[in-house]
């Protein structure tokens, strides 16, 4: 059983399946338009979304499927206390494949052991969230044409931010990447991701404190907003909430082929003044998620039949008295196993959450 729950789940040669599969259903939509007739799609999102749940509804229903689930976890059982792997052991009996959204880090892994059917990750707390990956990916090839030795500017929530976190691990392997990184203190890239960006010692990464200082630098603005939903401490978000803010004059400082692009959605972190200059790719960008999404679960249902891999090799960390130190980690709140894998450096970490334990 094929799932994608993060990124790196897809070879580079499957990501440019995908990214040429999105653009053979923009060129010819009618070639697509029953291909999942009799399917359905089950969406299962514990926590609020506009964009992703609607995007993956509206895929669904362009490739003749259907569309069943719940958008507020208050409104399904889980409010009774029913689990992560119990409900997708039930929701396997009623759909064909899984999209996912749930505020623990995690779940989408959690449920993915237990589904009979393909699960898809469509966020997990400040973890992952590789459809949206897909869609900047399919944004990036339709704007600018390629993927290699390109310079990525990331601005704002790079802490809890899944997004940057997701796009992060698939840009990396893409050879000359080069990322800048733009955030306040308080809202770096943790260590851990950070730990993703050096090869062979070197850093592909540089740090700044300010927009300015980016803006010539970069092929890619992805601009990200400061998630209140994320901070325990409202104090601390009034606080940053405002650290970057894009406007015309910092565009001006920009490269004339650059483009921007942002997850949404947006506060105030791009005034509107931005949305006018043919750089600004974002709106844009959410129409290419459909595509992408229309792609990926076109493919993952052919793909149905063939073997999850993975390149963890997992031990039970409760043998060893170890457990995920993560409080946003779905281990702090299900009864699952506490599985670990060791990474490239030898560094022991969370099967569900990638925190180092």
């Amino acid at each position: 059983m094929r799932h994608l729950i993060d990124p790196t789940d897809l070879t580079i040669e499957e990501i440019d399946l995908l990214m040429n599969r999105a653009l053979d259903i923009i060129a010819r939509p009618k070639d697509y338009a029953e291909s999942c007739h009799g399917k359905k799609l089950a969406t299962l999102f514990y926590e609020p979304s506009t964009r992703t749940r609607l995007s993956f509804t509206s895929a669904m229903m362009e490739l003749g499927g259907q569309v069943l689930g719940f958008s507020d976890a208050r409104s399904s059982s889980v409010s009774k206390g029913e689990t992560v792997a119990d409900t997708v052991r039930v929701v396997s009996c009623f759909a064909d494949i899984i999209a996912m959204r749930h505020y623990k880090e995690g779940a989408p892994r959690v449920a993915a052991d237990y589904s009979r059917i393909p699960v898809i990750n469509a966020g997990d707390g400040g973890h992952s969230h590789p459809t949206q990956t897909l869609t900047d990916l399919l944004t990036i090839r339709r704007e600018i044409g390629h993927f290699d030795r390109l310079t990525i500017g990331l601005c704002g929530d790079l802490k809890y931010g899944r997004t940057v976190h997701s796009l992060i691990k698939a840009m990396n392997r893409y050879e000359g990447t080069r990322f800048v990184l733009i955030s306040p203190q308080e809202l770096r890239l943790p260590d851990y991701m950070k730990q993703e960006l050096e090869k062979d010692g070197q850093k592909n990464f540089v740090e700044v404190s300010t927009l300015e200082e980016a803006m010539p630098l970069v092929d890619v603005l992805y601009m990200t907003r400061v998630q209140q939903e994320r901070f325990a401490d409202q104090q601390e978000y009034e606080r940053l909430k405002d650290s970057f803010i894009l406007d015309e004059a910092k565009m001006a400082l920009a490269r004339k082929d650059m483009i921007v692009l942002h997850p949404l959605p947006r506060v105030n972190e791009i005034t509107i003044g931005v949305d006018n200059d043919p750089r600004a790719a974002y709106f844009r960008q959410v129409e290419n998620g459909k595509f992408v999404r229309m792609a990926l679960i076109y493919t993952l249902l052919q793909w149905k039949k063939e073997t999850n891999r993975s390149n963890r090799e997992c031990v039970c960390a409760e043998e060893k008295s170890l457990g995920c130190p993560n409080d946003r980690c779905i281990t702090a709140t299900e009864p699952v196993r506490h599985l670990a894998y060791r990474d490239n450096d030898g560094i022991l970490r969370c099967y569900y959450c990638d925190h180092a334990i």
